[in-house]
């Protein structure tokens, strides 16, 4: 298994190295469509900037703690997009006939479909999101314990995590349905905007089917609850604070018996 991991791996490098190359032949471009990114993603917290301009709190949450949920929704939405992102190609290469010269070449499909037309100009979200996670830091009022230190990477690892199984879970509903990509935008880019506002500002059922559903509370609301010292909406136990890591490899489990499942219903075109 681990040999299987580290082949999908190098075939996933090698492939976005491909398109990497092909990009810096082309500096200038890559350079202004890369600020660009990181100007379009500004746009979104200049919105949450407006809103503060105009109120102290948003459901008892202030500037730098809804800025803190914003920079790390979107470093991990951003950087699960940059890695895996292409996946919602795999309708149209479905329907095109063109994902089967994928599976009669020797490296994992997933791999070859996750780094397909990778472009690194992506990496602008990411990198936007960072510079935000660290003004907010700046101005956090919270106690810096080990734990909370030490939480913030790790959100940041689990919660990117957690988005890559939701884009490759996505993508297998397109076996049965090609053209489908909507569907896992829905839930991704979707689900990325819904974190990025605290989870008191929604009702209690939705904050629910982000815990116990699809688990994107795990990806930053219930670590961000530990690390900011909030209130739990839900009053759930203090352990599923500490929970992502376990709900990541979860996540990626799940996703990677769908991608299974759905490679053994396809059926070739016959290209």
């Amino acid at each position: 298994m681990p040999g299987r991991v580290g082949w999908a791996l190098r075939v996933w490098w090698m492939t976005a190295a491909m398109w990497v190359r092909s990009a810096m032949a082309y500096r200038a471009s890559f350079a202004m469509m890369t600020i660009g990114n990181v100007c379009m993603t500004t746009m979104d917290f200049l919105i949450i900037a407006v809103m503060f301009h105009h109120t102290r709190s948003l459901g008892g949450w202030d500037f730098h703690q809804v800025a803190f949920l914003y920079a790390t929704s979107g470093f991990a939405i951003g950087l699960a997009d940059m890695l895996v992102g292409s996946i919602d190609r795999l309708g149209e290469r479905i329907r095109l006939g063109s994902f089967d010269s994928m599976l009669v070449r020797p490296a994992p499909a997933l791999a070859q479909m996750a780094a397909d037309h990778f472009a690194l100009r992506r990496i602008g979200r990411p990198v936007q999101a960072t510079l935000i996670l660290l003004w907010s830091l700046s101005g956090l009022r919270v106690d810096w314990t080990w734990d909370r230190v030490l939480m913030v990477p790790m959100l940041l690892l689990c919660g990117t995590a957690i988005f890559i199984a939701l884009f490759v879970a996505g993508s297998c509903f397109q076996f049965w349905a090609a053209d489908a990509a909507e569907v896992q935008n829905s839930f991704t880019f979707g689900g990325g905007t819904m974190l990025q506002y605290p989870p008191t500002v929604f009702t209690r059922e939705l904050v629910a089917g982000a815990v116990f559903g699809i688990p994107l509370a795990f990806v930053n609301w219930l670590p961000a609850l530990h690390i900011l010292g909030m209130p739990d909406p839900l009053h759930l136990p203090e352990a599923l604070r500490f929970a992502s890591p376990l709900v990541a490899a979860l996540t990626l489990a799940v996703a990677g018996l769908l991608w299974r499942c759905g490679l053994r219903a396809y059926r070739s075109t016959g290209s």
